[in-house]
């Protein structure tokens, strides 16, 4: 090792000090780089367990995977390719046992809607009491994110509820509709179908009224089939596609009910029951063989039209 100069050492301390002059912000970069020795660049190497060891088939007994590759002995595993489950031909296991449950296609999923959230919507102006609240509205404010198969208002929060709110859902409980209607809102529930969802959904149809729905806002001075051809013209113009009616028993059993607050209530006729099926007790059965004219055969076979 060769010896150090002590002179130049003390004559480096006798040199003036240099006082600090500022330097320019944007000349940092330039006079201030970062420097790091050359040896770190031999030592990178990547993450432990980033790549995984490749396996050297066949290429002898040392590598562990030598001689058949780790396929075996014979056999059509060894010499070529089989389906997931494959037996040799025998009847795979879940086509002998089978799958256990079923799915239920009848049923269906609604999205749910609390009180308290509509009311806090509200509240930070995101939806309008004033107009008819809909799923539409619903989504369109992000007061729920997305539609299933239908929305379902739910009372969790009814006492938070102080503004009389319209609203327009597919169900309702019974706890959310006694909540809505204590403040002086209402509450109506009608159908829609899986197709009705996502074009409600896309501003493509109408999420209130249908052809059966027509029934209840015609005026009185004209005829339902006037009104009726009036609202389908008016409707083409605004929508493309129009709003579906419930054609199984189920349905059209839950929306005729007016404790549900079903929109088809009013086809019901006083003292009867919306049951399509069982006989409301106490009424009997029309006897045809009484009916003498013509006309009023006709009008009672409108009457008890179901649509």
């Amino acid at each position: 090792m060769p010896p150090r100069l002590q002179l130049l050492s003390g004559a480096v301390r006798a040199l003036p000090k240099q006082t600090y002059q500022p330097t320019a912000p944007f000349l940092y970069p330039f006079l201030h780089q970062q420097q790091r020795p050359a040896s770190i660049l031999s030592s990178l190497s990547d993450t432990k367990g980033a790549y995984g060891h490749r396996i050297r088939r066949g290429r002898g007994p040392s590598s562990g995977k030598g001689k058949t590759s780790g396929r075996g002995h014979k056999g059509q595993k060894q010499h070529g390719k089989v389906p997931f489950g494959f037996q040799g031909g025998q009847t795979p296991e879940e086509v002998v046992h089978g799958e256990r449950g079923f799915v239920n296609h009848f049923s269906v999923e609604m999205s749910p809607i609390n009180l308290n959230r509509i009311q806090e919507w509200i509240n930070a102006k995101r939806l309008d009491p004033t107009k008819p609240i809909t799923m539409r509205e619903l989504n369109r404010s992000r007061c729920m994110h997305g539609v299933k198969d239908g929305v379902k208002l739910l009372a969790r929060g009814k006492e938070e509820l102080t503004t009389p709110i319209n609203i327009v859902v597919s169900r309702a409980s019974a706890e959310a509709i006694a909540a809505v209607e204590k403040v002086g809102g209402t509450v109506t529930t009608r159908y829609y179908s899986p197709y009705a969802v996502k074009k409600v959904l896309k501003g493509q149809m109408d999420p209130i009224h249908s052809l059966q729905s027509r029934i209840m806002m015609a005026p009185a001075e004209a005829t339902g089939a006037e009104a009726a051809a009036e609202a389908i013209i008016k409707e083409r113009k605004q929508f493309p596609f129009r709003l579906p009616d419930p054609t199984s028993r189920k349905d059209l059993e839950y929306y005729r009910d007016s404790a549900h607050r079903g929109y088809l209530s009013h086809m019901v006729e006083e003292g009867h029951g919306p049951s399509l099926f069982f006989k409301t007790p106490g009424a009997g059965r029309v006897d045809a063989r009484k009916v003498t004219s013509k006309g009023s055969k006709s009008a009672a076979r409108a009457e008890n039209r179901v649509w």
